[in-house]
């Protein structure tokens, strides 16, 4: 298990450089086997040392590329691939660990295609406030995929939110769900923007 201070959602890519013993010794396990671990948030404290609080719901996440660098750590590339529950954490040596509860796969619904135009607008909304503002650089008209599972994803990954907000969206259950809390998340978002903007500034809503 790996802990750290951003979320990691299903289809997303995930850069790390490992330096710290436990974890080079948990990425030489993992390429030895099935090339999986579990990634979840912290909620407080810091993971260097141990003693951090952890969220319960996190994501599962395969090694996709793995190099060494000169000072002797790791560069990993992996992809998040489905959810998890912690059921009950295990003694933290070597490296943390815990068994998990797989949580069930979306399913898009008659409302979905519907519920992902508006996240797409919403999303194009808060970039482009974030733009102005010189805090996002994203792609403000991104090519979805064609899967809408993987579609909602994106959104949730490209969105240019707080990483509660991110944990939130983990953490629903359901696609359509998911994608108007999102929204929700959104227009939250593109509202403070506005006000640190000011009242006549902003794009108009796209």
């Amino acid at each position: 298990m790996f802990p750290l201070p951003s979320v990691l959602f299903p289809r997303a890519a995930l850069p790390l450089q490992v330096f710290e013993r436990r974890y080079l010794t948990m990425v030489d396990e993992v390429l030895n086997t099935d090339r999986r671990f579990g990634v979840v948030l912290i909620e407080r404290g810091s993971d260097v040392g141990g003693g951090d609080q952890r969220f319960s719901v996190g994501t599962i996440a395969s090694v996709v590329r793995v190099g060494a660098l000169d000072d002797g750590r790791l560069a990993v590339v992996a992809i998040g691939e489905s959810r998890f529950r912690v059921v009950d954490w295990l003694p933290e040596e070597p490296y943390p660990a815990a068994t998990i509860r797989d949580l069930d796969d979306d399913k898009p619904g008659p409302a979905t295609e519907a519920l992902l135009d508006r996240g797409r607008r919403a999303y194009r909304r808060a970039l482009a406030l974030a733009s102005e503002l010189g805090g996002s650089h994203g792609d403000p008209d991104p090519d979805l995929p064609d899967d809408p599972v993987a579609a909602s994803w994106f959104l949730c990954d490209a969105a240019p939110i707080e990483q509660l907000d991110r944990q939130m969206l983990l953490e629903t259950e359901g696609i359509d769900t998911r994608l108007a809390a999102l929204i929700e998340a959104l227009g939250t978002t593109a509202e403070l923007l506005r006000g640190r903007l000011g009242p006549t500034s902003g794009p108009p809503d796209l």
